[in-house]
């Protein structure tokens, strides 16, 4: 077994995405490389009665290649897109559309999603209090609870491994493909398939954020309406998607001739206990992710060339961002080239930190790190930091921080290396 600080190493060998930029990994990057916006008037629902009307939706989206017509009937939305990017991660894996013996037993899966099949949830809810309990669906548990979009990727690929599901709101994704990196450096698999999805622009979760005044009203620029580190910021804008890696243990990928992405070497989980939904003074508790994250790498924060920041453009969370990763990367900070992915893919929730994981190492791949559109007039705590504004910047990456923070405190830090073979 290939082992890493006495660990065994662990190899990316597939990945799918879903996105308000494209249905698969080529056009999300795409669109994040060129600098394209997702965001437009929510068609999902009439936005009439909520303040922000704006949403980064998933578009033209057909799962009937992967899912049968009939079962998708009995799935949430969330679900669905869960089993499509599963479908297209193992396909660049170059892993068998279903799992038998061993191989089967040594696959497992952990998908998260920060509110589950809530479109589901409110329908059936609705449903009763106009028509009565006996009118709600049988499938409405199975569909709406936030497990099992995991336990159908395991159904319909026939993984027989570790199953469940994370969820840390904004952090979900993060934390499902850091504990599946856990999973297999302890022994408990070889191959996992991790990440995050979400379906929720629904009227009355876009009225929730709405009442909280984390969402930006910006209703008549939608393009320009999530602006990361900009002092014009005004909250964040919904996004909906899904992403999903597959990852192996390194000696069982080159068994197998599978060609490795990158390297995750590093993760970090720590909690803020400080607030239900700003993060802790300072970016405190994200500062002690990334130490722990670079510890678990055996790095030191000047070995780092890029990071995928949170950055959600809220005015608190944007700020204490700033501050923490000037804590973390010290004298290095201005060498690092940071990025701000939800400028354009507005914030996925629980999908998000899947999603910029596989934008992580896109950037990586391709010595490319792609702009934080619409930062006109940066945060006064920019600190010298380089945000990427506007344009995409080409360089050489070696090593990449993926930032994801949760509502109630909840951080996770996943380091990525660059593999050269």
């Amino acid at each position: 077994m290939s082992r890493s600080n006495g660990a065994r190493r662990v190899v990316v060998t597939g990945m799918g995405a879903l996105s308000a930029l494209g249905n698969d990994v080529a056009s999300t990057w795409a669109g994040l490389l060129a600098g394209r916006s997702g965001v437009r008037t929510i068609d999902a629902f009439d936005p009439a009665r909520v303040d922000s009307k704006i949403a980064a939706q998933v578009r033209d989206f057909d799962p009937s290649g992967v899912i049968d017509r009939k079962e998708m009937r009995r799935m949430d939305r969330y679900i669905q897109f869960g089993l499509v990017v599963a479908r297209q991660a193992l396909d660049q894996a170059g892993l068998p559309g279903r799992m038998d013996g061993a191989l089967a037993e040594r696959t497992g899966c952990i998908l998260g999603s920060g509110l589950g099949g809530v479109t589901t949830l409110f329908d059936n809810v609705l449903l009763m209090a106009e028509r009565g309990p006996d009118r709600i669906s049988p499938f409405f548990i199975p569909m709406g609870i936030a497990n099992v979009g995991s336990g159908q990727v395991a159904i319909a690929f026939g993984m027989l491994g570790p199953n469940f599901a994370t969820v840390s709101a904004c952090a979900t994704g993060a934390h499902a493909i850091g504990e599946s990196w856990e999973t297999i450096r302890r022994g408990d698999a070889d191959i996992m398939l991790a990440g995050g999805t979400e379906a929720a622009i629904h009227e009355a979760v876009v009225g929730g954020f709405s009442s909280m005044k984390a969402l930006s009203t910006r209703n008549d620029d939608p393009e320009g309406a999530s602006r990361p580190f900009d002092q014009g910021r005004d909250g964040f804008v919904m996004g909906e998607g899904a992403g999903m890696l597959v990852l192996e243990e390194l000696s069982h990928a080159e068994a197998r001739g599978a060609e490795p992405l990158a390297e995750l070497v590093g993760y970090g989980a720590t909690a803020d206990a400080s607030h239900i939904t700003l993060p802790g003074p300072g970016g405190a508790g994200a500062v002690r992710a990334g130490r722990r994250a670079l510890e678990k790498a055996g790095m030191s924060p000047d070995e780092l060339d890029h990071v995928n920041a949170h950055a959600t453009s809220t005015p608190e969370g944007d700020s204490a961002e700033l501050q923490g990763l000037a804590t973390l990367l010290g004298e290095h900070g201005p060498s690092v080239s940071i990025t701000a992915n939800k400028s354009m893919l507005g914030h996925t929730l629980g999908a998000a930190g899947a999603i910029e994981s596989i934008a992580t190492i896109q950037a990586m791949r391709e010595g490319a790190v792609p702009p934080t559109i619409n930062l006109v007039d940066p945060d006064p705590w920019t600190n010298g930091l380089d945000l990427t504004p506007l344009m995409a910047t080409h360089r050489p990456i070696r090593a990449a921080l993926n930032n994801s923070f949760g509502f109630g405190g909840q951080n996770a830090a996943l380091i990525f290396r660059r593999w050269d073979g």
